[in-house]
């Protein structure tokens, strides 16, 4: 029986932090991560991808924003659309590349996904979610000047942040559904495009959604075996960069909500990754959510690392 995995791929697996923010770099890091994915479905496993998109979507704001003066900005959730398209268009070329050399012939689509979120969630109140480049305390000064709501991100430096409500409802789920059997779906791209209910109909609005709670949406309403979230650690940890850091291989959902409790991992980091693991386990007792380094995800699903929580 081939296990149902979706799979979470976080900012790593998309751009190098050191390299150059350009497409042609981050099109060079997705083939190299897809070489990654491609050694999850040689195993057997079915999946459907879900990305980040902080740093797109972030750039993207920038540039419509910068050129406003000679085109018009396009609006956020605009923005998010766009991301996904050209972020979900470089996974489809890389994995197919990578497909092709196990001698998988299987097709892989970019779906654009809308969310729908709560037009009241706090999240709207308390803008959380980091996008775009890292700034310096200076920098980020400047920014807050003209308006911006600038946060310090986990001791990388200082980002924009965006409202980051919780989606309810993947508008799009019957046709990822329909495809799982035959088609690698990438959906859910950068959280997907939060939307409201309208009595007209869906409405974009101006947020971003975590891409690590889109993920444990996805894999609940596919059925999924396991939600795997792909980050740059092999482990979770307590006491992280501390001198008494404790790697955690398995966690209980108990555990988990303890070292939450008591602070132990950083908001707009690995928080909303052990948070939408936990959500995930609770929802569907007697399956896992795994969080590892891309890197060591095929050791991961053969429990030789990772963190795997349960309920």
């Amino acid at each position: 029986m081939k296990e149902k995995l979706v799979i979470a791929l976080g900012g790593n697996a998309l751009q190098d932090s050191k390299g150059p923010a350009t497409a042609e770099a981050q099109l060079d890091v997705v083939k190299r991560t897809c070489e990654y994915i491609a050694e999850i479905v040689k195993k057997g496993h079915e999946i459907a991808i879900v990305h980040g998109n902080g740093p797109q979507v972030g750039r993207i704001l920038l540039a419509s924003e910068t050129a406003k003066d000679v085109t018009p900005a396009m609006p956020f959730d605009v923005c998010g659309a766009m991301s996904q398209g050209y972020i979900g268009y470089h996974i489809q070329q890389g994995l197919k590349q990578s497909l092709k050399k196990i001698g998988k012939d299987i097709p892989v689509v970019t779906l654009v996904t809308q969310m729908v979120v709560d037009k009241e969630d706090p999240g709207f109140k308390n803008p959380t979610k980091p996008i775009g480049p890292f700034y310096s305390e200076a920098e980020a000064k400047e920014m807050e000047a003209k308006g911006y709501n600038m946060k310090e991100d986990a001791g990388r430096g200082f980002r924009r942040v965006v409202a980051s409500p919780i989606p309810s409802k993947i508008c799009e789920i019957d046709s990822v559904n329909r495809l799982w059997n035959s088609t690698i779906v990438v959906t859910c791209g950068g959280g997907g495009i939060p939307v409201v209910e309208t009595e007209q109909g869906l409405e974009g609005v101006a947020a971003v959604i975590d891409k690590d709670f889109a993920a444990e949406l996805l894999a609940e309403q596919t059925g999924a075996d396991a939600l795997m979230i792909l980050t740059e650690v092999e482990q979770v940890a307590i006491n992280f960069n501390k001198p008494d850091q404790k790697n955690l291989a398995e966690l209980t959902v108990e555990e988990a909500e303890k070292y939450i409790e008591e602070g132990h991992f950083a908001p707009g980091s690995m928080l909303p990754k052990v948070q939408a693991a936990v959500k995930f386990a609770k929802a569907n007792p007697g399956k896992k959510a795994i969080i590892t380094s891309l890197y060591k995800a095929v050791d991961a699903l053969e429990g030789k690392t990772g963190t795997v929580i349960t309920l």
